[in-house]
């Protein structure tokens, strides 16, 4: 059997505490949760976590401190079979913490943290690591890193995929002008656009950037340029418990069925199906399924 790709994942890094309540905040006061779970998360760290229960072999580039949170995010994260041998830590700087709050509709509010501490310098990551890879996905949270990744992968043939969610407007355009692959959150691709309307977005975004242009809409699905057309496919029903890391399980998915040479159309329908079986499990990435599950949910 042929190896499986090899994906390079770089970005957001963070421990987070998840907190099962029945509506979500709307002022001061005290919510009583239902349930807590805790687990390493991040836009890449969650990425590259489902790829690798997909198949795929993934090594994550992340900076965190070295602290027990940092030692618990090295544990949880490894023990998916996922190479932390590119995460970086360092002393006297505390590990990124994410408090999120998920209500009994599976909608989310999320409250992170990042130390300056942890800086973004990216000049450390070894060249070779991106140029051998498969492909190479980046997030906007260390931007730095994220375009040198991406102008690697361009100039040696690569796939680099971008994860554009909500962040400055002069990130989003350098990154997305480097990369092969851009998929956007809605709220980014509306930001970045000026546009109301995801089909009117999306052809703003395609005429605006040279790779590939998707935005992801939730329930949903995902839209893509494809030509001269605009192409959507909604994800398979299922009961929401928690969508938290679906944009990040969809991602992973996505970059693996490309690195697998799969059809845009097939990779699309991939992720929509690993993120939607995501949303059924409550405690964020902790729902990515496995290769078989995503199957048989495409098969029925």
């Amino acid at each position: 059997m042929a190896a499986s790709p090899h994906l390079v994942f770089a970005g957001s890094a963070t421990l987070d505490m998840i907190f099962s309540v029945d509506a979500l905040p709307v002022g001061a006061g005290k919510i009583l949760p239902r349930r807590l779970v805790q687990a390493a998360h991040g836009m890449a760290t969650s990425a590259a976590i489902a790829a690798a229960r997909l198949g795929g072999r993934a090594t994550l580039i992340a900076r965190i401190g070295d602290d027990q949170n940092g030692d618990r995010f090295l544990a949880d994260v490894e023990a998916e079979g996922v190479d932390c041998g590119q995460v970086r830590r360092f002393a006297g700087v505390p590990t990124p913490l994410s408090a999120v709050i998920v209500d009994k509709e599976g909608e989310r509010l999320v409250v992170p943290y990042y130390d300056h501490g942890l800086g973004a310098d990216p000049s450390w990551i070894p060249d070779a690591l991106i140029t051998s890879a498969d492909a190479v996905q980046v997030d906007i949270r260390w931007p730095e890193a994220a375009a040198r990744l991406l102008a690697l992968a361009r100039d040696a043939g690569k796939i680099g995929v971008l994860d554009g969610d909500i962040g400055p407007l002069e990130v989003l355009n350098e990154l997305a002008g480097l990369a092969s692959h851009s998929v956007f959150s809605e709220p980014a691709a509306k930001q970045l656009s000026g546009q109301d309307d995801v089909a009117a977005a999306l052809m703003v975004l395609a005429r605006g950037f040279p790779g590939f242009v998707a935005i992801t809409a939730g329930a949903e699905g995902c839209y893509w340029f494809d030509k001269r057309e605009v192409c959507h496919a909604r994800p398979p029903s299922v009961v929401a418990v928690d969508t938290l890391a679906a944009g990040d399980v969809f991602h992973g998915a996505f970059t693996l069925a490309l690195a697998e040479k799969r059809s845009i159309e097939d990779a699309v329908h991939f992720a929509n199906a690993a993120a939607a079986l995501k949303c059924t499990i409550f405690g964020g990435r902790l729902g990515s399924p496995d290769r078989e599950a995503v199957e048989a949910l495409l098969a029925r």
